[in-house]
């Protein structure tokens, strides 16, 4: 049996996200298999990342909290990539990144500085967009424009920062290098930290005319319209991740990432659980007992139903693959949900006359037969509803 997630965390499980995200860095740089030789290290650090992506996804922790693992259904050993928000939660790859991570300031910068020296233009930040979509759209995927701010290149310097008929010039203080070295003497020893260059900021070349329109940082703040292409099986309050469509950076550094919120709104009679379709079916007395065959609405288009005779009201019936489409980490959509039909029986409260003796005929013919009827456990209606009786 697998174990509890919070005690392979080593948290309680009132925990904040803070806590479970400390605990999980402080094993992952005890565990990793780079330099734990243990053999259960590997095992153990598995167990961890695992741990760690389904505690630190708000969604996926509150049905782990009420399910246990079931309610997961080991969607934590495999992480999120590409999508953010509420799907978040991966841990650390490589023992570099936790290297960097643990001696980040120490250094001065991640990395020590060694062979990974962060000079010239830097990226640009990243920016957050919001849509809102129709339930068939949620369903379709669909071409959607938006309009918001980043920072674009500047058309008068052409990002160069400089005034028009000047150039950047390389900064004297580093040679162009964009950092500079200093030796400090710790408990291990002398330490060479090498830092950005405080003169230029890391660029490794000085403005000495700037351009007037930007002010020197190669890039102006703009309205943009984009259209963006969101996939089929997309959920209220996912953040898609769309590269290099963020802000570009100062004096022509990539962009950053443009993050785009998606909002859905509720539709007038259908709702979502997970990947499937839920659908309130009313039928009246007469359908009920005789059975019928009715026109039902799904997000493909209407279809028929047939309701079997002598159909209870609570009865759940299923159409297999008139759900969401179910989306994968890298975009891609792999098999739908179903629809599930709920059958609701209304019982009228007024009658007309005709009405009224027609049901007095039918209580004659019936009788009397009064007898207590054992209500149906969680499992007997599990089992309606995953075999669609």
């Amino acid at each position: 049996m697998a174990r509890d997630y919070y005690e392979v965390l080593g948290v309680p499980r009132s925990a904040s996200k803070d806590d479970i995200k400390k605990s999980f860095r402080n094993l992952a740089r005890q565990l990793h298999p780079d330099v734990n030789s243990a053999p259960d290290a590997e095992t153990k650090f598995k167990e961890i990342n695992e741990a760690y992506s389904v505690l630190n996804d708000d969604e996926q922790r509150a049905r782990y909290d009420r399910f246990g693992h079931a309610g997961v259904n080991g969607a934590g050993q495999g992480g999120f990539g590409g999508f953010g928000g509420s799907a978040g939660g991966q841990g650390f790859g490589s023992f570099e990144e936790i290297f960097e991570e643990f001696f980040a300031g120490f250094t001065g910068q991640r990395g020590g500085g060694q062979g990974r020296q962060r000079t010239g233009p830097r990226p640009g930040g990243d920016v957050m967009a919001e849509v809102t979509l129709e339930f068939s759209e949620a369903v379709t995927g669909a071409e959607i424009p938006i309009e918001f701010e980043r920072f674009d290149s500047c058309e008068t310097c052409n990002s160069s920062g400089a005034a028009p008929g000047t150039t950047p010039v390389t900064c004297s203080q580093c040679n162009g290098a964009g950092t500079v070295r200093q030796v400090r003497q710790t408990f291990i020893g002398s330490v060479v930290q090498e830092t950005a260059c405080p003169r230029c900021g890391g660029m490794g070349t000085t403005i000495e005319q700037r351009c007037k329109t930007c002010d020197g940082a190669g890039r102006t703040r703009k309205r943009v319209q984009k259209t963006i292409n969101v996939p089929g099986g997309v959920r209220d309050g996912l953040e898609i991740q769309y590269a290099r469509e963020g802000s570009v950076g100062e004096r022509g550094g990539p962009r950053g990432t443009l993050g785009v919120r998606i909002r859905v709104r509720p539709h007038e009679y259908f709702e979502r659980r997970e990947y499937d379709v839920l659908y309130t079916l009313v039928l009246n007395v007469a359908q009920a007992v005789l059975g019928d065959k009715v026109i039902v609405p799904t997000v493909d288009g209407d279809v028929e139903v047939t309701v079997q005779p002598g159909t209870q009201s609570g009865k759940l019936m299923r159409l297999k693959q008139k759900g969401f489409p179910r989306l994968m980490t890298n975009g891609q959509t792999s098999g739908r949900g179903d629809q599930l039909i709920t059958i609701m029986v209304d019982i009228p409260s007024k009658l007309t006359d005709e009405q009224r003796k027609l049901f007095e005929k039918l209580a004659e013919s019936f009788g009397q037969n009064v007898r207590p009827i054992a209500p149906k456990g969680f499992f007997d209606k599990m089992r309606e509803l995953f075999n669609g009786e």
